[in-house]
């Protein structure tokens, strides 16, 4: 899902484990599980990261190669929230369609859709790799959908 992506990224710039786990203000052991992907990595995690080198969501998931700069920005849940829930209308799919489709628990889908809460890097993943979607754009960090 992304561990070679965010492996090759601290390398390429010649970080070691313990300099990304102080940026991330966590344990290097706990870093190391997420480069062999042993423990999913949390989104806040995966934004800072990405933030950290400016590049994409997509890039990190290897939804495209380009590895383009990306200006950092925050994370509106109800913005992602709200792109969550026009994909899933505009699929002509239920809750409980879009849920079974992906295997995520509907009040789950219904938190993240209210902006309650913010969506799970593996619930990300799930929804932008079915659904051929950015990463990016749900999450409100850019504004148009580039994943063709």
């Amino acid at each position: 899902m992304y561990k070679d992506r965010i492996k090759f990224l601290r390398e390429r710039y010649g970080y070691t484990q313990k300099n990304i786990a102080d940026i991330l203000k966590i344990d290097r052991g706990l870093y190391a599980q997420y480069e062999i992907e042993y423990s999913i990595i949390p989104i806040k995690h995966l934004i800072k990261i990405a933030n950290y080198f400016k590049v994409s969501i997509d890039y990190i998931f290897s939804f495209t190669d380009k590895m383009e700069k990306v200006i950092p920005k925050e994370i509106d849940k109800k913005l992602s929230g709200k792109r969550i829930k026009e994909l899933r209308k505009s699929l002509k799919l239920t809750q409980t369609e879009f849920v079974n489709h992906l295997n995520i628990n509907q009040s789950t889908i219904a938190e993240y859709e209210r902006g309650t809460n913010l969506i799970a890097t593996y619930s990300l993943y799930s929804i932008c790799k079915k659904y051929n979607i950015s990463a990016d754009y749900l999450l409100g960090r850019i504004d148009k959908n580039t994943i063709n």
